[in-house]
């Protein structure tokens, strides 16, 4: 299986505090039968450029790599963007694309979206430079209309939900309700720590077979791994 998000790497943002918290992650990532795991470490316009971005990610991914174990998980580098106003003029976004593709993991503000964000999302998805993956679409598909996200799988937007949301007994169905109508394309687990925001993608991959079938979790297997291998939707 493959982890489209998580923040997996030392010392860069809000997840991994130091290599040792890493490769406890990445080992319960392994044991959890997950081979590639996307390392999408929080990306904020108002902090950082997009080159000082990466080469701060760059150093947390060196600092991890020698020490990683034989049979981890392969770690490819990409980001968690927020949306900021903007973002569709930044000429440096493709460098925030997940390694090798151009999948964009964007994370929008949790609130009512304003017009003009959506008209930007809109833009980015119809420039046909991007393919979007939007962040754990949980926090945030209940508080918008219904029609805007028709529209956005309409212009090819994908769909990421953390596992922790197939887990609870009060968003599990909710969950399997929006996978089974198409809404959710691709697991993350979001993984922080290895104690509150733990990974769990093997609870929810149970979840999704017991209810959904192994055809579902073939599909998502079979489009996480055609996107990582450079198409486009």
């Amino acid at each position: 299986m493959i982890d489209f998000h998580s923040h997996i790497l030392p010392g860069i943002d809000d997840g991994s505090k130091d290599v040792e918290m890493s490769l406890r992650m990445i080992e319960a990532l392994r044991d959890q039968e997950v081979d590639t795991v996307v390392a999408t470490s929080h990306f904020y316009a108002t902090q950082r450029t997009p080159a000082r971005y990466i080469e701060r990610r760059q150093e947390a991914y060196e600092k991890l790599l020698p020490v990683l174990p034989e049979g981890s998980p392969r770690i490819l580098l990409g980001a968690e963007v927020l949306y900021f106003p903007g973002i569709s003029h930044m000429s440096e976004l493709p460098r925030l694309c997940m390694e090798g593709t151009n999948v964009l993991l964007l994370e929008m503000p949790f609130d009512l979206w304003k017009e003009y964000y959506i008209r930007e999302v809109r833009e980015l998805a119809r420039c046909g430079d991007f393919t979007i993956l939007m962040a754990h679409i949980e926090r945030y598909f209940f508080q918008q209309p219904i029609d805007i996200w028709d529209e956005f799988l309409d212009l090819g937007i994908l769909m990421q939900s953390n596992a922790d949301f197939f887990l609870p007994f009060k968003t599990r169905r909710k969950a399997i309700r929006l996978l089974s109508e198409g809404r959710i394309h691709v697991l993350g687990t979001d993984t922080h720590n290895t104690t509150n925001r733990a990974p769990r993608m093997d609870e929810a991959v149970r979840m999704i077979g017991r209810h959904c079938g192994q055809e579902t979790l073939e599909y998502i297997d079979e489009l996480g791994r055609w996107l990582l291998s450079g198409g486009s939707k």
